[in-house]
């Protein structure tokens, strides 16, 4: 089962979050058949998303972020509620690309670095907040740690990481989030970054089967940590019949009108989970009555 674990440094003003994010980055996959980059970009979304909503205070707040870098995986969009629940797409999950080193993706490439990414926090309020800062690299780690930085002026450490089997299935996927809180002092961040250095990548050490609170531990051994909470986290669509009805509705009377009179039903896919909701011609002529 996925999780998202939560700890804070007795002895200095440090916090961090790390994700065991394998079944939800394997949902994700099997949901859009994604090739092994795809899975790497959009896992790394995902689980970024994931710990970003479950930093929300709001009980119904969700976050929503958008990766559009002009390379050949188009867009990627991911959603998480407040508790962390994720879901996701990616818009071209088939392409290949060649590897940049032994097992190593090129998700870079494939995300591209000609664009940004773009933050939404819906915190329940008029307005959501948004941010959007150039994309760094594209690899979705460095850039949510340039978007906490720039745009939230938060200094981060984020590190992602999924590793694909020569079945395209997903073998492992995680990663952390650190944070350093108002009084953090030089020190700190050089043990800091002493530790991301000696761990190095995320998915070297998941492949050996390390926790997602052993991962943390590893990066911050010079810390007196405490665990403050561990949350069950997974993929989550919340589409609904419901839902297409009511975006059937928003089209207008003149539209809908044209859709019976042309097509005579229609079939709804959700983006995030593939589900089709068939609507027939007794179906839609009943939604444009109650218009």
């Amino acid at each position: 089962m996925d999780y998202i674990v939560r700890m804070i440094a007795k002895d200095a003003p440090v916090k961090a979050m790390a994700i065991q994010g394998h079944d939800l980055v394997q949902r994700a996959r099997e949901i859009h058949n994604t090739l092994p980059v795809a899975t790497a970009a959009l896992g790394r979304t995902l689980m970024a998303t994931s710990m970003m909503g479950q930093q929300l205070k709001e009980k119904d707040g969700s976050v929503t972020v958008r990766i559009s870098g002009g390379g050949p995986l188009g867009n990627i969009l991911a959603v998480s509620d407040s508790d962390g629940n994720v879901r996701g797409y990616v818009q071209n999950g088939q392409v290949e690309l060649p590897l940049k080193g032994p097992a190593k993706l090129d998700v870079g490439g494939a995300v591209g670095t000609q664009g940004a990414i773009t933050v939404i926090k819906d915190l329940c309020m008029k307005e959501p907040y948004v941010g959007t800062i150039p994309l760094v690299s594209g690899e979705i780690a460095e850039d949510v740690t340039a978007y906490f930085a720039e745009s939230e002026q938060i200094p981060t450490a984020c590190a992602l990481g999924v590793l694909v089997d020569r079945d395209l299935s997903v073998a492992a996927a995680g990663g952390y989030l650190i944070q350093l809180l108002p009084g953090a002092s030089e020190a700190d961040i050089d043990k800091i970054e002493a530790g991301i250095n000696r761990v190095g990548q995320v998915t070297n050490h998941l492949s050996k089967g390390v926790t997602a609170e052993d991962l943390l531990k590893d990066v911050l051994a010079d810390f007196d940590l405490e665990v403050l909470e561990t949350v069950p986290v997974e993929y989550r669509c919340y589409c609904s019949r419901e839902r297409m009805r009511n975006a059937l509705i928003s089209m207008g009377r003149t539209e809908l009108k044209s859709l019976i009179d042309e097509v005579g039903r229609a079939e709804m896919t959700c983006q995030f989970c593939d589900a089709v909701h068939v609507f027939e011609k007794e179906d839609l002529e009943e939604l444009l009555a109650s218009l």
